[in-house]
């Protein structure tokens, strides 16, 4: 019996020890090029906040995407309720000195996306822009209702920007799919922040065009003539998927808006924390590195640029930046 027990102990430990490895088996993402901050004081700037949360502004207005921070570690996230973080919330906006906004906009309900997103309106003074699905997020909160818009594919004019949103798809992983029907207070489960619909985000200034895709999933033909200067890519979970899926979807969103940059985002391990450098996915969960290979041949064959942002610092991306990182 004790052999058993101890053979069980043994096997155990292995096991432990090869997720332990494959959860820290990470690419690295400094092969690529980056996108310095320049100083610069004039042009449309962006900064990184990790997944898909982005802050944009020209100096005078201020637009957010999703706003997602808190960054619940794994196990808080699988094993018990979560909710936002207040104090990682005020620490960001303090850190990039985002006082007021005139939007914050969801690109779709899950929990990494939207369940901050109420509390960066209230403390910057936003409307918030999303589906029904993030509006009873943000009743859940006591979000007020005439602060609420819809992300109906109208287009809203933010001071000297012009916001779109546009009918996209989530990434086919089917997980926590469906839609939020009432008010979601948290704490609350993490299936509990369902998708809702998914969108993709047209911004346009006098400058040029950004297009946000959050999420690796696209809807047939919706982007077939509009353009974008810059396309800032969600690749989560291409890694887990053939190369077929991954060219279709370049192909409907990168290609469709004929862009002179791509930036990839959301593919960081959004379970750890703002207050830690940002790293790729544990190969475990997706091949970040092989995604970047792939869309690397993709672009470079249509002789287009792609470059990885910093955290955090502000990166002027209209007018488009050269290889040096000047506008």
């Amino acid at each position: 019996m004790r052999r058993v027990l101890a053979g069980v102990a043994l096997l155990l430990l292995a096991v432990a020890a090869w997720l332990a490895y494959r959860l820290n088996d990470r690419p690295s993402l400094e092969e690529w090029p980056r996108i310095a901050a320049t100083g610069a004081t004039t042009g449309v700037s962006v900064r990184f906040l990790g997944v898909s949360s982005i802050v944009v502004t020209d100096g005078t207005t201020a637009l957010v995407i999703d706003g997602f921070v808190s960054r619940p570690s794994l196990w808080r996230t699988l094993a018990t309720r979560i909710a936002p973080d207040v104090r990682t919330i005020d620490w960001v906006l303090d850190r990039v000195a985002l006082r007021a906004a005139a939007a914050v906009i969801v690109v779709h309900s899950h929990y990494d996306h939207a369940m901050d997103a109420p509390l960066v309106a209230v403390r910057t003074g936003a409307l918030l822009v999303g589906s029904p699905s993030t509006a009873n997020i943000a009743r859940g909160l006591g979000f007020p209702e005439d602060r609420l818009r819809p992300a109906d594919g109208t287009s809203i004019a933010l001071g000297t920007f012009r916001v779109t949103t546009i009918r996209s798809r989530h990434f086919p992983h089917g997980m926590g799919m469906g839609e939020i029907s009432a008010p979601l207070v948290p704490p609350a489960r993490v299936n509990e922040y369902r998708e809702g619909g998914s969108y993709s985000v047209l911004i346009e200034h006098p400058l040029g065009t950004l297009l946000v895709q959050g999420s690796a999933g696209w809807e047939e033909g919706a982007l077939t003539g509009r353009r974008a200067d810059v396309v800032l890519l969600g690749i989560a979970g291409l890694g887990t998927r053939e190369p077929e899926y991954t060219e279709r979807y370049l192909g409907e969103v990168v290609d469709a808006v004929r862009p002179r940059l791509v930036v990839p985002i959301h593919w960081d391990d959004f379970s750890r924390p703002l207050t830690e450098p940002l790293v790729p996915l544990p190969r475990l969960l997706d091949d970040v590195g092989l995604t970047m290979r792939r869309l690397a041949d993709h672009l470079a064959s249509r002789r287009v640029r792609m470059a990885v942002l910093p955290t955090f610092e502000p990166v002027v991306l209209l007018p488009v930046p050269d290889e040096r990182g000047a506008p």
